[in-house]
């Protein structure tokens, strides 16, 4: 077992590993206990009681955080010159077709979020198996596949967030930064539960929404007591 840093025993010290926090609570120590120089990323993990492996108990959605996720995301919009300008006017990063997909098809992959068209899907489609992985590929689930570009860019820089149940049945995603108030930090945590909680499959057995924690890039995740949180 590695040896823990003085940074990280000092962390530690400050709340006990085992117990349950509200979810305000562990909303403040997350700031408290992030030892990082940097203004590192606030993460939500919730395990799920379901099985990823089929298909009707995969959990995925979208959810605009009230207070965005802190972080500047870069928006590439794949459409037809009739739709560029309105990519950029919303505050696209990149906006093209053509030249971005030969790019990608080199390897290009210096963006958060990619958004195109039902019309053009056919030319993207082929590039799955390099967005696949990366999970940049267009999806209509997640809203990134739409005839409305400048909208579904405004909402990606103000904060919409998808997500998706990985194969150990947890959902994992930013909620923010440790400089965000714990107000901010509860508030946008709150509302990925509350999404996550609408989505629950109705073939899953037994407890639903099983954990939660909350953690920072660098820090020690912090177990929410569910009954702190309405509905659950």
């Amino acid at each position: 077992m590695a040896k823990l840093t003085k940074k990280q025993k000092e962390a530690l010290a400050k709340y006990d590993v085992q117990k349950e926090y509200g979810l305000e609570e562990a909303s403040s120590l997350v700031k408290e206990v992030n030892y990082a120089k940097f203004n590192a990323s606030v993460d939500i993990d919730i395990r799920l009681g379901v099985d990823p492996r089929k298909a009707d108990q995969m959990v995925r959605g979208v959810v605009s955080l009230p207070h965005g996720t802190g972080k500047e995301v870069r928006v590439l919009v794949l459409c037809p010159p009739d739709k560029e300008a309105e990519a950029r006017e919303a505050g696209a990063d990149h906006v093209g077709l053509d030249d971005y997909i030969t790019k990608i098809e080199q390897g290009w992959t210096d963006v958060d979020v990619i958004i195109t068209m039902p019309t053009v899907m056919a030319k993207v489609g082929k590039l799955g198996r390099v967005l696949g992985p990366r999970g940049l590929m267009p999806n209509p689930k997640s809203g990134t596949v739409t005839m409305e570009v400048g909208k579904a860019v405004r909402e990606v820089k103000q904060g919409k967030i998808d997500f998706k149940v990985d194969k150990t049945g947890i959902i994992h995603t930013s909620i923010g930064k440790v400089s965000f108030t714990p107000e901010q930090i509860t508030e946008n945590a709150r509302e990925v539960i509350n999404t996550v909680l609408k989505l629950k499959p109705a073939t899953a057995k037994g407890t639903y929404m099983q954990t939660i924690r909350i953690s920072s890039t660098m820090s020690p995740g912090i177990k929410v007591d569910k009954a702190s949180i309405p509905g659950l």
